[in-house]
Formats: structure tokens, C-alpha cells, sequence
């Protein structure tokens, strides 16, 4: 087969998110027959999203059904043409920024079991605890082991379950309070991201403090954003300020990949019964509301505290509830990145491609 003949085949392989096929929608970036050697390079953003594995899968068994060997790759030719002097983190694929409108509802725990579960997956992630008023990524990783400084003063992040992981709590003493006003948290922000050697990541998640403030702001104003996560619980008024929160990504020009609900249905052990202590279904109608994916919600489950206090992620864990929808929490992020990738090359296939004869 030549090159005409593979890519017509390809054509029969459909982005089941974006509604075309993948050639239509230019997600072929590379083609090249050798022999029965093809080399297919795609563009997909998401390394280890369920939706993307499952297109390079078809790719994979239909040329293999052609009597071919294929060689994937993958690459986003937007990001990719940017030079690396003009990166601010060159390595990294894709910033996810979890984020909320107001404290206590478990944004910390879910940016740790989104990293440990992207993870678990297989992909190379790191996390970044830039809650510097209060960051407590590494106990809920029960990392104790600090950065290794190198020769150029560069700091080498420790890793735990497969992550990479820098914060604030690694550089104070234990009890010591964080006191800074606006400069000095732009300034600590921006060494903690750029004199990190955080090295080849797919994904780098960042624990944001709560709130619309000054770590906030210097984030979405100096790192490659590629979405955002908004936690909530059910009740009103966390509703209210993750309303506050969209607001804010949306005049910055981030992509909101979700909303997820925390603290949702708590099933009782003793009596059999459900509990919606915090009211029920808020997230899903908030993110209903605002057209934007609901990613899931977590129950109020004490597995999810005990894995916090005790350093392991409960999206970890073999079986249970709570475990369940952290991962489906992570696979909808994963999927949401891709389609934020590939939405972009279509728009920009699209643009490009010449206008039909009138």
C-alpha cells in the first residue's frame, strides 16, 4: 500500500469525541510507507487518556490487518513548534491547575489522587503544592524525603508513587507559618516552577490555594495553563465561590476541563442508609448550568481521610466507592486534555484548508 491508500484507510477510524474521522479532523500529522513499515505520527496531547489509547489501538490493529507494522507516535504540532528557550517548562505536556472557590472542600485531596492516579495509568506526572499558605501535599503522600540541590542550584523533586512532587513544606520547618504578601509569592512561585528539574512529564498537576488571589493570578500569567479542574461540594455556598472561581479561568482564557463534586452522598455503614449531608447533585447541576463536563463526584467516605492522613492516595486503593470515582475522575481529566489538543488541530485543520469551489 502507498501513502494514499493508508490514509484513506485511516479514514475509517473515528475520534468518537470530536464526531469525524481522524484524517478529516487532522490528526494525522506524519505518513510514511516503507515497505510494509508504516510510520503514522498522530495528534494526540493526552498520553495515557483512555479515549486517545483506544484510537492509536484501532490505528494499530487496522494497519496490522492491511498486513502492515506500524510505528506510532504522537505530538501536537502547536506545542511543538514552540522553541524550548521560549517554554517555560519544555518537558512538561500538559499543566493541569486544580483549583476552588473557597477552603475545605477538598481540592488538595483530589489534586493528590488526580496525580497518583494519572500515575497509576502509566503516565509520567508531577505535582506541584502551590498552596504555599498551606501545603500539605507531602503528608498526604507521606513524603518526607526533601529536594536534592545540584551544582547549578537547581532543585531535584522527590518522588512517591510514581510522582514527582515539590513544596513549600519541604523548604519551611514543620510548624513554621507562611507569611508573604503578593511579590514574594510571585517570586517563590516562579522559582519552585522554573528552577525545578521536573524533567519529561505528561502531566504536571498544580495544587492551587483556594480562592481568586495573588498565587492564582501569577500562575495563569506565567505558566503554559493547558486546563483547569474546579472542585466543589453540593452545598450552596461552595457553589457560590466556584462560580467565582470559573469566572477567573475564563478571563484568563483557560480551558475549564470540569467540574468535580467532593463530599457527595455519604453512605452510612451501621444503618444501610444514604446520607446527603451536604445536599446532593450541586456539582452536577453547577456544572450543568455552565456547560462545562461534570467529572464525577466523591463520596463522603472516611477511606478518603484515613488515605490523606496516612500518605496514600485512596485512588490506590484495590476496590471501594471512593476509590472507584477518583479514577473515573482521572480519566475524564485525561480525556477532557485530549479533546482540548485535538479540538485545536481540527480548528486549525480547518482554517488552513482551502475553501471548496463555488
Amino acid at each position: 500500500m502507498d501513502e494514499a491508500a493508508v490514509r484513506d484507510r485511516l479514514r475509517t477510524v473515528e475520534d468518537p469525541e470530536l464526531g469525524d474521522d481522524i484524517v478529516s479532523l487532522g490528526l494525522v500529522n506524519e505518513l510514511s510507507v516503507e515497505g510494509d513499515e508504516v510510520d503514522v505520527d498522530l495528534a494526540l496531547g493526552a498520553p495515557y487518556s483512555p479515549t486517545e489509547t483506544d484510537i492509536a489501538g484501532e490505528v494499530r490493529e487496522l494497519l496490522i490487518e492491511e498486513g502492515l507494522e506500524p510505528n506510532l507516535s504522537a505530538s501536537i504540532p502547536d506545542r511543538d513548534a514552540t522553541s524550548s528557550e521560549e517554554q517555560v517548562l519544555p518537558g512538561v505536556k500538559n499543566v493541569i491547575a486544580v483549583a476552588s472557590g473557597k477552603g475545605g472542600v477538598g481540592k488538595s485531596t483530589v489534586a493528590v489522587n488526580l496525580a497518583a492516579g494519572l500515575s497509576e495509568l502509566g503516565a509520567r506526572v508531577g505535582l506541584f503544592d502551590a498552596d504555599v499558605y498551606g501545603p500539605n501535599v507531602p503528608r498526604m503522600f507521606d513524603a518526607d524525603e526533601p529536594p536534592m540541590a545540584t551544582e547549578d542550584e537547581t532543585l531535584v523533586p522527590p518522588e512517591k508513587y510514581g510522582v514527582k512532587l515539590m513544596s513549600m513544606a519541604f523548604l519551611t520547618g514543620e510548624d513554621d507559618p507562611v507569611i508573604w504578601r503578593g511579590p514574594m509569592v510571585h517570586k517563590v512561585i516562579t522559582q519552585l516552577t522554573e528552577d525545578v528539574e521536573w524533567g519529561a512529564l505528561d502531566y504536571l498537576v498544580i495544587d492551587l490555594p483556594p480562592g481568586t488571589g495573588d498565587t492564582q493570578l501569577t500562575m495563569l500569567q506565567t505558566m503554559p495553563v493547558t486546563g483547569a479542574v474546579i472542585v466543589t461540594t453540593p452545598q450552596d455556598v461552595a457553589l457560590d465561590d466556584a462560580r467565582k472561581g470559573l469566572e477567573m479561568f475564563a478571563k484568563h482564557d483557560t480551558v475549564v476541563l470540569g467540574i468535580a463534586e467532593n463530599m457527595s452522598t455519604f453512605a452510612c455503614p451501621d444503618c444501610g442508609g444514604e446520607h446527603d449531608i451536604f445536599g446532593s447533585g450541586g456539582g452536577e447541576e453547577f456544572a450543568e448550568t455552565h456547560n462545562m463536563p461534570f467529572l464525577g463526584a466523591i463520596p463522603l467516605d472516611p477511606t478518603v481521610r484515613e488515605g490523606g492522613d496516612g500518605g496514600k492516595p485512596t485512588v490506590l486503593a484495590d476496590e471501594g466507592a471512593a476509590g472507584d470515582a477518583f479514577r473515573t475522575i482521572t480519566e475524564n481529566v485525561a480525556n477532557n486534555t485530549g479533546i482540548v489538543h485535538r479540538r485545536g488541530v481540527s480548528e486549525t485543520t480547518q482554517r488552513r484548508s482551502p475553501a471548496p469551489d463555488r
